[in-house]
């Protein structure tokens, strides 16, 4: 699951919630200093992320991808629900889509001293560039897929995997509402 996602799914706590970003820049930290709390998000991040990997709607919606492209339909996955995620927000809360995401940011902002130097950086770009708000519209996860192509170290084809996401959306669109809810009942009984 992408940004939104853990931090959707992720205990109700500020700190929880830096713990569910953390658990994508664990790289040389001491994850026992870290306070209970984040600890727990940082747990929660990687049992979601375990859960969706193995789930048949997600292993369903990796084999349409094409040969050339599968081995990076994950990380299209990922930032693609988050697209879901925001055109479905009403099937899975009650709470206004606008006002989690400023709380979020907020929250982020506010607890910067939890975080590594690289999810520091990635968060304030993340918040100054509202990547949340942006990814409601589909062009915009084709523009953010293509950025983190730019970023791979070797020679790959991800770039343009929008242009086979487009075809394909309602099936994949198919499999996210079925996949959803159940990794929503899943993260709600992580302790």
């Amino acid at each position: 699951m992408n940004h939104l996602a853990h931090l959707f799914l992720a205990p109700d706590s500020p700190e929880a919630r830096v713990g569910s970003l953390l658990g994508d820049f664990t790289r040389g930290v001491d994850l026992a200093a870290l306070p209970y709390s984040v600890r727990l998000g940082v747990r929660h991040h990687l049992a979601v992320d375990s859960y969706t990997d193995k789930h048949p709607d997600v292993l369903a919606s990796k084999r349409l991808f094409s040969g050339q492209r599968r081995k990076f339909a994950g990380v299209a996955l990922d930032v693609l629900y988050d697209h879901f995620l925001l055109q479905h927000w009403t099937e899975f809360t009650d709470a206004d889509q606008s006002t989690f995401i400023t709380r979020v940011y907020s929250e982020l902002q506010d607890n910067e001293a939890l975080m590594t130097p690289d999810m520091s950086r990635t968060t304030r770009h993340m918040v100054s560039h509202d990547w949340f708000g942006s990814y409601r519209d589909l062009n915009n996860i084709g523009y953010a897929l293509d950025r983190v192509a730019a970023r791979i170290r070797f020679q790959n084809s991800f770039a343009g995997i929008i242009h086979e996401i487009r075809p394909l959306r309602s099936e994949l669109e198919a499999h996210f509402l079925s996949f959803f809810p159940d990794l929503q009942e899943f993260a709600g009984g992580i302790e």
